[in-house]
């Protein structure tokens, strides 16, 4: 049985103090802090990406532009198995607080970096804060709000990423269109954001905070770290030197040597970072491969849209920021849709099938892109691609959590968005190569054919093409780079294509378990419903007959029947009621 563990009133309570009462005013002021710090995340993604171009040609980092998004992304995965698991043994409040202090400094070192190679530094450390952001806020949000009604809450975070994609292009554009200002206002603007976030999640996060004996899984966090970092080396110095390079086969043997000790050190630890008891079971796994798959082409798709539309088509960085507000009205018209839906009836598989088959019909439309594609198609291709993301984005998420006990909420959480975040990674990585160097290729031949008008352009290498310098180009010099662009971003589409495929039959075998009716921390006997059910727990209890059950029911051997059937799992979290001995 698990004894109250939370704490009742002030920000920083210890564990064995009163339940926490879930009131829904406590639980919309936890949900505002969340989405304080998932906008300050959100809004740093919205302007760098349509400053990058800008950036990268300053800086002299066009040939490895793939790394500004690697190096946030690489970060933010290594992470986040660290942040669930510690979040899970220790409480969640301090670890965001600790989150949202590395990005506001990080975003500072960013700002001030002197070279390219600095910038890709500062955008890892970023993405160590980042990571906690996301995950942290996931699992808090699955802590305080039952399963069956967590869908309501995707609209407001959708809202928020609508909102970013707004203010985002336009902050980020200003600051790059504007010489008196500079590309590195897009990283100092995070700095008030970053503290005023602290200050809100300081005094509104009232969440539990553990203690635990348990030995730090070290070696686990260790040789995790050394496989994700392995693998996506691999994947850049493959798609850069060849994937027979002595160089890509030294990564790949590393990959596969710290891949196995990981699983081998996991099997052993008293709290592993990632439990291998999590892949035994099927509605987990099936969840988690969706998420990895969706994130590949998700990321991969996303990443160098504004550099494509800047170049290709002559848009500031402004506008080819705003151009992806299509795809994020897609996101929210079909999260809200969704998610008044799942909570009436409790089903979810169908929009997790239906979403990857809408992605899958997006990137396949997408490898039709050219210079002389209208605003409006590309406006109607993001719509498509943000629709068939919310309708799996955030269900793959609530399928895993709703798939383990309420004490894994954390883990679990982390573990999946981990390998969507790998897919992610791997996406960009491989994504990035193949598109910068077909660009790379392509450019060296427009500018040698135009060598002339080149030089009198100033353009004197691909390596510091920026946006203005394309625009003021006459023809033929402007028309051969657009369509060095061009033809090297539309053709990789189709390698995503396949893994969609892959997804939409995996999204066909998830098993439809019936959503929790109880939020992870009730179930975990930290928090109570009402103030009645906190009054009950201070009566005497001698017997386990009066102690508080909860139980989750797990359907059995009909997976198109989410009642109890043969084969059920019934889950029970009990909450002892104190004795008079206590």
């Amino acid at each position: 049985m698990l004894a109250p563990t939370a704490e009742s009133t002030g920000p920083g309570r210890d564990s064995g103090s009163a339940p926490i009462v879930l009131t829904r005013r406590r639980i919309n002021t936890i949900f505002g802090a969340l989405l304080a710090g998932m906008l300050m995340a959100a809004l740093d993604q919205t302007i760098v990406s349509t400053a990058m171009p800008t950036i990268v040609g300053e800086l002299g980092g066009v040939a490895h532009m793939a790394w500004m998004t690697t190096a946030y992304l690489l970060a933010t995965t290594l992470v986040m198995p660290i942040y669930g698991k510690f979040g899970d043994l220790w409480g969640r409040r301090t670890l965001f607080l600790v989150a949202i202090g590395l990005f506001t400094v990080a975003s500072i070192g960013a700002a001030m970096a002197p070279s390219f190679g600095w910038l890709v530094a500062w955008r890892g450390i970023q993405g160590l804060g980042g990571g906690g952001l996301m995950i942290l806020s996931q699992a808090i949000i699955a802590d305080i709000v039952p399963a069956r009604e967590r869908a309501k809450y995707m609209g407001p975070i959708g809202a928020l990423f609508g909102l970013a994609a707004i203010v985002g292009p336009l902050v980020g554009g200003f600051f790059t269109d504007h010489e008196s200002l500079g590309w590195e206002w897009a990283f100092w603007i995070n700095v008030p954001v970053g503290i005023a976030v602290l200050g809100i999640g300081w005094f509104a996060l009232t969440l539990p905070r553990k203690r635990s004996t348990t030995p730090v899984d070290v070696a686990g966090i260790v040789t995790l770290s050394a496989a994700t970092t392995s693998l996506v080396l691999f994947t850049d110095v493959g798609g850069r030197d060849g994937w027979g390079s002595w160089q890509a086969l030294a990564l790949l043997a590393a990959l596969v040597v710290s891949a196995v000790a990981f699983v081998a050190v996991e099997l052993r630890a008293a709290e592993p970072i990632i439990p291998m008891t999590l892949f035994r079971n099927p509605t987990f796994v099936v969840a988690t491969a969706l998420g990895m798959a969706v994130g590949l082409g998700m990321f991969s798709a996303i990443a160098f849209m504004p550099t494509f539309l800047q170049m290709a088509s002559g848009l500031s960085a402004a506008n080819s920021g705003l151009l992806m507000l299509p795809m994020t009205a897609g996101i929210i018209v079909t999260i809200q849709s969704s998610a008044v839906y799942i909570a009436r009836t409790g089903r979810y598989k169908i929009f997790t099938v239906a979403g990857v088959a809408v992605i899958m019909a997006a990137m396949i439309w997408m490898t039709s892109l050219t210079g002389a594609s209208s605003l409006w198609t590309i406006g109607a291709m993001f719509f498509l691609l943000g629709a068939g993301l919310g309708l799996i984005m955030q269900n793959v998420v609530l399928a895993a959590q709703n798939a383990v006990p309420a004490d894994q909420i954390g883990t679990a959480t982390s573990t999946n968005n981990y390998f969507r975040e790998v897919g992610a990674t791997l996406g960009v990585a491989v994504f990035g190569t193949l598109f910068t160097s077909r660009l790379a290729e392509n450019l060296t031949g427009a500018l040698g054919s135009n060598a002339e008008q080149a030089a009198q352009a100033g353009i004197t290498s691909p390596d510091t093409l920026v946006p203005t310098a394309v625009q003021a180009a006459g023809d033929p010099l402007k028309s051969a780079i657009v369509d060095a662009y061009a033809g090297s971003l539309a053709p990789v589409f189709w390698y995503l294509v396949p893994i969609l495929a892959v997804a939409l039959l995996l999204a066909l075998f998830l098993k439809e378990i019936p959503l929790s009716d109880f939020a992870g921390m009730v179930a975990r006997g930290e928090a109570v419903n009402s103030e009645e059910e906190l009054a009950a727990l201070s009566k005497p209890a001698a017997t386990v007959e009066d102690a508080v059950v909860l139980e989750d029911v797990v359907p059995g051997n009909d997976r198109d029947d989410p009642r109890p059937g043969p084969g059920a799992e019934v889950r029970h979290y009990a909450r002892s009621l104190p004795t008079e001995e206590n």
